[in-house]
């Protein structure tokens, strides 16, 4: 229960600065409105208002929680407004980018670790790709993918994209990873005269394990941003990033923070769904934290 004090303390501090702001940011309509009606309001009445407004500047902690509530339970999944229909469409691209962004950081970082001239020349090159803003690459790559003659799927286009954002950590991280036995170590196995596949099996993939858990809590989450980062330049009409686009179009904010918070929902429920493989995982190899 202590442990849980310090955790609980922030949230409160957190909401309460939250519904401060709430007060500040709105009140300047609440005070416009009276203006024009030709009426006085109390600050007791503009309070509440700012608590109440159906477009306000800044939502409300309890308004955004009816939206979630009402996107998440209030709508069959199936509807166009249901968050877990939209959820669902993001969660799809995100774990196909995941997965091939992995596949590829692995495969680069086996090739890195491996080959002097590989690591010479794609290692410079993969940490100057993370230099281009995804907000800039992001509308080349939907249009390139989506248009004639490729017409890739919606769904592999914003893969890519969750993809391109996830290769980088994967692959710094099981660099490091496959780096991490000492010399100590690499000169045990010789001595055993093992090969190199032998060294890589039993040595420096296991030692890397931590180090790639690691990289992949941060890949998953950087793959749900490049999802919806893809979802809002390629007039998608469903997934998180199109429920923000529309909720903008129509200064639904309730809406916008909504899938805000549904978003960082999908993508601390992935972090969390890998620190328990990851936990698992480590045990078996008896190297559990």
């Amino acid at each position: 229960m202590r442990s849980l004090l310090p955790i609980l303390a922030v949230v409160a501090a957190i909401i309460a600065l939250w519904y401060g702001a709430t007060v500040w940011l709105n009140s300047q309509w609440s005070y416009d409105q009276a203006a024009r009606a030709g009426v006085e309001i109390s600050f007791s009445e503009m309070v509440s208002d700012t608590m109440a407004q159906e477009r306000p500047v800044l939502p409300a902690p309890h308004q955004v929680a009816l939206g979630l509530w009402q996107g998440v339970a209030g709508q069959k999944i199936t509807s166009k407004r249901s968050l877990v229909y939209h959820g669902w469409i993001t969660f799809s691209a995100t774990m196909l980018g995941f997965a091939i962004g992995t596949g590829l950081g692995i495969l680069l970082a086996v090739g890195i670790v491996h080959d002097k001239a590989m690591d010479m020349s794609v290692m410079p090159w993969a940490i100057a790709s993370q230099t281009v803003p995804i907000l800039a690459i992001a509308p080349m790559v939907i249009v390139v993918l989506g248009g004639p003659p490729l017409n890739v799927p919606p769904l592999l286009s914003k893969a890519v994209i969750a993809a391109y954002l996830t290769f980088f950590p994967v692959v710094v991280g099981m660099v490091k990873g496959l780096r991490s036995p000492d010399g100590m170590q690499l000169d045990l196995l010789s001595t055993y005269n093992a090969s190199r596949g032998q060294t890589f099996w039993k040595l420096r993939l296991p030692a890397s394990m931590p180090y790639l858990f690691a990289s992949l809590k941060v890949a998953v989450a950087a793959a749900v941003v490049g999802t919806i980062v893809a979802e809002l330049p390629s007039g998608a009409v469903a997934g998180l990033g199109a429920r923000l686009l529309q909720g903008s179009y129509y200064g639904q904010t309730v809406q916008i923070w909504a899938a805000l918070f549904a978003a960082a929902t999908l993508a601390a429920g992935l972090v969390v769904i890998i620190g328990v493989i990851e936990r698992s995982v480590l045990a078996r190899m008896g190297m559990a934290r």
